[in-house]
């Protein structure tokens, strides 16, 4: 390799195959290594892969590829995001601490509350875009302070760096879910986080054929801590849907481009329109986290969520669209339309969701490839609709 510097979205092709995986016959892509085991050729020592839990040359490649995105030292696939983030969290031991922000994807929300206090694991929700908040909640058995920024669904903003500082100060890890962003919008580790997370079955892969996780390491020592933990719970991505994923990489570059343009587009559409009470969108100037967004991320990415007046409301909007799906999900091809109080987020009890700002009349749209004035039109129209019938109900 020459010692000509990348642009990120150059790595994005080339990461790949930066080891070339098939010296033999030259090919372009990593091949699929459809086997669960194999052979050794010595008696007294093993090759680098015996058994394809413990190590996949399929995988393998992946995990290099989002390690070398992310400027981490070791990277790991996992059979879904929520799999990756469980998996970071069970480095956490009984009797340990957590603070977690309080918008927050309501999987995350679900294992936090329901699973780790069975293991004497306990957490704090906290509100993350107030760090004298997220202070007062550390206690001297604290060790993780969870992140997500932009959050789901009300695309909160956090101050990265000043809960790293404040982590370091009392000697906590932080973790941050970066799925909105991608390697290609926000580096965490960049900014002093100890690992990152995604949900790969979004941005990363783009298509949404397939479920998946990642998660990168800053420290040799905590990798090598958190593939023990990979090896041993076994939640790893196979073979076929590694090769999916390298693929989707490719292509992010192009995909969130395209995406992230028209998301602008449409967020200026709804923020003018009257019947939409709120657009959250860390690209408007009137998002309460403007700045800090614009400090540390390279974009405001290609999700945003509004708020109509009500349930019934939006019930009628999403009835009359016709172009996105109306799906769980986002950062497909496709436009994904969500309603996080029955989707993303239903696992969080409703008394818990509006205090947390997930109201009846919130939905999130993750804005995919499709031509964004056709899009601006769909909206146009279901919202004429919408108020027509508010207005006949006399909601």
């Amino acid at each position: 390799m020459s010692n000509v510097k990348e642009s990120l979205e150059t790595s994005l092709i080339t990461a790949s195959t930066r080891g070339n995986y098939e010296q033999k016959t030259g090919a372009v892509n990593v091949p699929i290594y459809a086997s669960s085991t194999f052979h050794q050729e010595s008696f007294d020592s093993f090759g680098p892969y015996d058994y394809s839990r413990s190590g996949n040359p399929t995988r393998d490649a992946l995990e290099k590829t989002i390690a070398e995105l992310e400027g981490g030292t070791r990277g790991f696939a996992f059979a879904s995001g929520i799999a990756a983030i469980s998996s970071a969290l069970m480095l956490l031991s009984s009797g340990d601490h957590l603070v977690v922000t309080e918008e927050v994807y309501g999987g995350t929300y679900r294992f936090v509350t329901e699973v780790l206090p069975r293991f004497g694991i306990d957490h704090t929700f906290v509100d993350f875009t107030k760090a004298e908040e997220v202070e007062k909640a550390i206690r001297p058995n604290t060790r993780v302070l969870y992140i997500e920024t932009p959050a789901n669904p009300r695309l909160g903003i956090t101050d990265i760096e000043a809960i790293v500082a404040l982590a370091k100060a009392n000697d906590c890890l932080t973790f941050l879910d970066n799925t909105f962003m991608t390697p290609l919008y926000q580096r965490p580790l960049d900014l002093g986080v100890d690992i990152v997370l995604h949900s790969a079955t979004k941005f990363l892969s783009g298509h949404s054929d397939i479920i998946a996780g990642l998660a990168v390491t800053k420290d040799e020592e905590l990798g090598r801590k958190l593939g023990f933990i990979q090896n041993s719970f076994g939640a790893i991505l196979g073979a076929q849907d590694s090769f999916s994923l390298i693929q989707g990489i490719k292509t992010m570059g192009a995909r969130l481009s395209q995406s992230t343009e028209s998301t602008k587009k449409l967020a200026n559409y709804l923020n003018s329109h009257p019947l939409v009470k709120e657009v959250l969108y860390p690209g408007l100037s009137t998002h309460p986290g403007y700045e800090i967004h614009a400090r540390q991320a390279k974009s405001p990415g290609a999700v945003l969520s509004f708020c109509l007046p009500d349930r019934e409301t939006a019930k009628a909007f999403v009835e009359n669209l016709q172009i996105p799906v109306f799906a769980v999900s986002l950062g497909g091809v496709e436009s994904i339309l969500s309603y996080p109080a029955t989707m993303s987020h239903a696992a969080i009890p409703k008394e818990e969701r509006e205090k947390r700002g997930i109201s009846d009349g919130l939905l999130r749209f993750s804005v995919g490839l499709e031509h964004v004035d056709d899009l601006i039109a769909d909206f146009d129209q279901a919202l004429i609709i919408a108020s027509n019938i508010k207005q006949k109900v006399g909601i």
